[in-house]
């Protein structure tokens, strides 16, 4: 293990060098090269066609899906021996985030790279991957995810259809109904959960012209009306053995270890649409007039536009931190090694809290961005046909699939006790930040870890075994992890990034640490002090706005540098 490797939940209890983190700045010529072939060909193939596709014509998305492929797009996580890239996360990600402005049609090439491809690259066998990976990744085949049923959602465990071998051994008979299946109305290919016996859990490759197999009529959505969604039925479905994913019972390794991907991806697909929504309420700012001058101009506009860069900076952090991350683990990997992707999925499984922390902070930051934004447009962001009205309908489901944000919530805070965060103090903890540009913010970040890690304390020693079962308290729990990875995310690439800057440049990313510290104090310290109210500690619950002293003098300053520059490029300034 390398001295940069960090094992999950290391950034609570040891200091972080600003230089090991993997930040925007790090992008190879590469990975700007496979950006920009994104961003070129959303702007010139999707972007045209959004209305139509808008309108639910899949014939037109299943095409642009296949112009994807031709372009590279569906190889970046595939195996080289089957033709595929096996890039790293960090361009996983960016192609992602790149994705965002393609709207509907981002979502549908995330479900079929994401949880659509995953599942086969990481559990299926030589054969199976032969048979389906090379069609997968030229789209002449399109992947879906079937795991959640009418009545088990964030109960994933608790499906109930169900699988029986057949007497003969050839083949397995599939029962039971699959509920918001995306790209269902097109998918060949779809990854189905059942219960062999209706005890073990397990995984099946699903064709879709195999007899039983039907599918109920589009779901009339709230957003995403560019995206299929249908129910996937099952009756007496027969699907061969061969096509067993992975082992009988294991399916739930399969289920929870590839939404571990999925969240983070999700998170970078936020990160696109907090920049998409940024640049549309920037540029019409500077159009709007009132009072005879640009709104852009009055003080209401700009703190919007200077809190949702700081908020974007904050989430484009926790992404490409966590991708450099999980890359530097995998890359200690060898892949001509037996049980390469075992291996490989207990490198990610690893950052299983920290997938959570960005899913969940990405997901709502993106929600506040495009809420204030839209904000921006008045009623004419009501308005259908603004891009920003789409956004905000969209938008919303993100905080409910991939596992609703409460489930991730309840995950982030278990997952940390389990690594034996409970019983750990902040002796560890540097005792000072020294005298550097970020010093205060650091002290920040030392009293915020020094207090989440005696509330842990806390939970442990009181409730033991049962901690999971006080949600309230769990809930509070991991919003003070969350909000402690994210600035220190934002205040680390600030320095990292800051060092080769330029001086206007170095004021900026100044400005956005300081917005992003203010932010954070105020919502670290709510759920801390939750926290430490329901569990009945009277006396942390004193010590916690004495321990979070910041001081934001400048802050103003910092807004309206911010503002000004947004403004001016009319985009995401860093």
């Amino acid at each position: 293990m390398t001295e940069t490797l960090r094992n999950g939940g290391d950034f609570l209890i040891r200091e972080t060098d600003c230089r090991t983190l993997f930040t925007p700045a790090d992008f190879t010529d590469e990975h700007r090269q496979i950006a920009a072939t994104t961003e070129q060909f959303v702007a010139d193939r999707i972007q045209p066609v959004n209305e139509d596709i808008e309108a639910g014509d899949f014939e037109l998305v299943v095409a642009r899906m296949r112009e994807c492929a031709g372009l590279g797009l569906m190889l970046i996580d595939v195996p080289e021996e089957y033709g595929g890239l096996e890039l790293d996360k960090v361009t996983s990600m960016l192609v992602m985030e790149k994705m965002a402005f393609a709207r509907n049609f981002g979502l549908t090439y995330m479900a079929h790279t994401g949880i659509g491809m995953l599942p086969l690259i990481y559990y299926g066998t030589a054969e199976q991957k032969e048979r389906y990976l090379g069609r997968l990744a030229a789209a002449e085949m399109l992947g879906a995810y079937c795991l959640t049923e009418p009545g088990s959602g964030s109960d994933a465990l608790g499906a109930k259809s169900a699988a029986t071998l057949s007497d003969d051994g050839k083949y397995y008979t599939l029962d039971g109904t699959k509920q918001f299946s995306t790209n269902s109305g097109f998918a060949d290919l779809l990854t189905v959960f059942a219960k062999v016996d209706k005890v073990h859990f397990t995984a099946f490759l699903v064709e879709r012209g195999t007899p039983g197999l039907s599918f109920g009529p589009e779901e009339r959505k709230m957003g995403l009306h560019g995206s299929s969604t249908r129910q996937v039925i099952l009756d007496k479905a027969r699907v061969p053995v061969e096509n067993l994913l992975g082992e009988v019972g294991r399916g739930h390794k399969i289920a929870f270890n590839v939404l571990n991907v999925g969240r983070f991806k999700l998170g970078a697909l936020c990160v696109g649409q907090m920049k998409y929504a940024l640049a549309e309420g920037a540029s019409y700012a500077n159009e709007r007039r009132q009072f005879n001058a640009p709104i852009a101009s009055f003080g209401a506009i700009r703190e919007k536009l200077a809190d949702v860069t700081a908020l974007t900076f904050a989430a484009e952090s926790v992404v490409y931190r966590l991708a450099g991350m999980i890359d530097d683990r995998l890359a200690t990997l060898d892949r001509q090694a037996a049980g390469y992707y075992t291996r490989y999925q207990q490198g990610i499984e690893e950052y299983a809290a920290e997938c959570a922390m960005v899913k969940v902070f990405c997901s709502e930051a993106a929600a506040a961005a495009i809420d204030e934004m839209l904000q921006v447009h008045g009623g004419y962001g009501y308005i259908v046909g603004h891009p920003i009205e789409q956004l905000y309908r969209d938008e919303r489901v993100q905080r409910i699939y991939e596992g609703t944000n409460e489930i991730n919530r309840l995950l982030i805070p278990g997952l940390l006790l389990r690594k034996g965060l409970g019983n750990r103090t902040s002796h560890g903890l540097p005792k000072n930040a020294g005298s550097g540009e970020f010093a205060t913010e650091k002290r920040l970040l030392q009293g915020m870890k020094s207090i989440y890690l005696a509330l842990s304390g806390l939970m442990a020693q009181t409730f033991g075994p049962k901690a999971a079962a006080e949600q309230e308290i769990m809930l509070a729990l991991a919003d003070a992890a969350i909000e402690i990875f994210a600035l220190e995310s934002a205040v680390l690439r600030a320095e990292k990034d800051s060092a080769a800057a330029t001086d206007g440049r170095k004021a900026l990313f100044r400005a956005a640490a300081m917005a992003c510290a203010f932010r954070t104090r105020q919502r670290f310290a709510m759920a801390a002090e939750k926290c430490a109210v329901y569990a009945g500690d009277d006396a942390l619950r004193a010590s916690i706005h004495a321990t979070l002293d910041y001081d934001g003098s400048g802050l103003l300053t910092a807004k309206r540098l911010l503002a000004k520059a947004t403004g001016e490029a009319e985009r995401y300034i860093f």
